[in-house]
C-alpha cells in the first residue's frame, strides 16, 4: 500500500531552507526518495562513507556539494554531525543554496555549542500517518498498531513494533549513552505508558518505576528530545473554575506506546478503547496544525473539581473527546462548564455517534465528519 503522504517537501523548499524533525520510522527518507529525486542531492549521514568523511572534516561537505552542481542539498540524520551546520550555515549566506536537514533527535542539537543557523532554516515536522493519507482507513487497526508506515503496512505489526522499541533502545540511547541504567529506563518506559494521556504526577510514577522522581522528569525529557513523545500542557485561563497546572504527557504513536505497554488487544467496549480513541483524536490535530503551518498550541483543561475537557485550540475551539456510540447530556457537562468562562469561540463534543446535531452551543459531531472538516480547513474557520 502506497501511502499520499500531506507534507510536500518542494513546496516548502520553494520558500526557505527547513530542518525536517521527526522521529524514526514515520518516513522521513522514504518521502526524501520519493519527493526530491533529481532534484537534490542527498547525503545520508546513516552511510558510514557520508559519516566517516564529514565527522572528520566538515569542510568537505563544500566539495561534495561542488561536484554535484545541485541547488537543493538533503542532509539526512543532521543530528550525527553538528559540527556541518557551521558549513550550512555559510553556504546558505554565500552561495544561496537550499538545505534540507532532517533529523530524528534533537538532543544533540540543543548543545550551547551547535549552531542552529539564526532563523535561516524554518522547522517541519514528519509524524506518523494520518488518517487522510491511509486509504480505506482502518480506526481499529490504527488504535492497536498505529500509524508508522512500514508498521501499518506490515503482515506482522507485532513483530516490528517489538523490533522497533529495541532499536530505539539500542541506537537511541545506548548509542548516545543518554542514560546510564538501561534496566530502570526500560521500567520508566512501561509505567510511563500506562499513563499516556494522564495527568503528570512524578512522585506516582517514581514509586511504579522504583526510580527517583528527579530522574524520572529527565527521563521525560529524553522521551520528548528524542521526539517519542511530547507534552500537552494544562490550559489555565479559566476563572470561575480554577485549572491545575500540571501536563499530561503522550506518545508520539499509539502503536508504540500499546508495545511498551504490552496492550496486545483493544475491545470497544474498555476502557483502553476510549484513550486510544482519544489518543488518535489529539494526534491527528497535532498533524494537522504543523503540516497545515497553523502557529497554534494545544492543551487540555482541568478544573480542580475534576471537569475536564481533553483538547483546547487556544482561544479558538475546546474538543471532548468521546468513543461511545450514543451521546446524551452527561456528556456535555464538562463543555458547559468551560463555555462559562466566555473565552473560547467553538464547543465540540466528537464521538461514534453518527447523528451531527447542535445543543445549545455545542456541536456534537461524528469523529469521521470531524476528521473531514478538520483537514477540509473548516473547524478552525468559524
Amino acid at each position: 500500500m502506497k501511502f499520499n503522504r500531506i507534507l510536500s517537501l518542494p513546496e516548502l523548499l520553494a520558500k526557505k531552507s527547513f530542518f525536517l524533525i521527526g522521529p524514526r520510522a514515520t518516513g522521513k527518507s522514504y518521502l526524501i526518495r520519493e519527493q526530491l529525486t533529481n532534484k537534490a542531492l542527498i547525503i545520508n549521514l546513516l552511510n558510514s562513507s557520508f559519516y566517516l568523511r564529514l565527522l572528520n572534516n566538515p569542510s568537505e561537505l563544500e566539495s561534495i556539494i561542488e561536484a554535484q552542481d545541485k541547488k537543493i542539498i538533503v542532509i539526512d540524520e543532521i543530528q550525527r554531525v553538528p559540527d556541518l551546520l557551521n558549513e550550512v550555515h555559510r553556504m546558505i549566506e554565500e552561495k544561496n543554496l537550499i538545505f534540507l536537514l532532517t533529523g530524528s533527535s534533537v538532543r544533540r542539537l540543543k548543545g550551547d555549542s551547535v549552531n542552529l543557523l539564526a532563523g535561516r532554516a524554518w522547522q517541519a515536522n514528519l509524524f506518523p500517518l494520518t488518517s487522510q493519507e491511509i486509504e480505506n482507513f482502518n480506526l481499529d487497526r490504527y488504535l492497536l498498531y498505529g500509524g508508522l508506515p512500514a508498521i501499518y503496512n506490515s503482515d506482522y505489526p507485532e513483530e516490528e513494533l517489538y523490533a522497533y522499541v529495541k532499536t530505539y533502545l539500542g541506537e537511541e540511547i545506548q548509542a548516545e549513552s543518554l542514560v546510564r541504567k538501561i534496566p530502570a529506563f526500560s521500567r520508566f518506559l512501561k509505567v510511563s505508558a500506562l499513563t499516556s494521556g494522564e495527568i503528570l504526577n512524578f512522585t506516582s510514577i517514581a514509586s511504579d518505576a522504583a526510580i527517583s522522581a528527579s530522574t524520572i522528569r529527565e527521563y521525560y525529557h529524553i522521551l520528548e528530545d528524542t521526539l517519542i513523545g511530547f507534552m500537552l500542557p494544562a490550559w489555565k485561563k479559566s476563572i470561575k473554575r480554577k485549572a491545575i497546572s500540571a501536563a499530561k504527557f503522550y506518545y508520539f504513536d499509539i502503536g508504540i506506546k500499546n508495545t511498551l505497554a504490552e496492550i496486545k488487544n483493544i475491545d470497544q467496549n474498555s476502557n483502553l478503547y476510549g484513550q486510544a480513541f482519544e489518543h488518535f483524536i489529539i494526534l491527528e490535530v497535532r498533524a494537522y496544525l504543523s503540516y497545515r503551518r497553523i502557529k497554534k498550541s494545544l492543551y487540555y483543561w482541568r478544573s480542580k473539581h475534576g471537569h475536564e475537557v481533553d483538547l483546547i485550540i487556544e482561544e479558538d475551539v475546546a474538543i471532548e473527546i468521546k468513543s461511545t456510540k450514543q451521546i446524551s447530556d452527561k456528556h456535555l457537562k464538562n463543555l458547559c462548564y468551560l463555555a462559562e468562562e466566555n473565552i473560547i469561540k467553538r464547543y465540540i463534543i466528537l464521538s461514534n455517534d453518527p447523528i451531527n446535531r447542535r445543543v445549545g452551543n455545542i456541536e456534537i459531531i461524528n469523529w469521521q465528519s470531524f476528521i473531514k472538516m478538520l483537514w477540509a480547513d473548516t473547524i478552525l474557520s468559524f
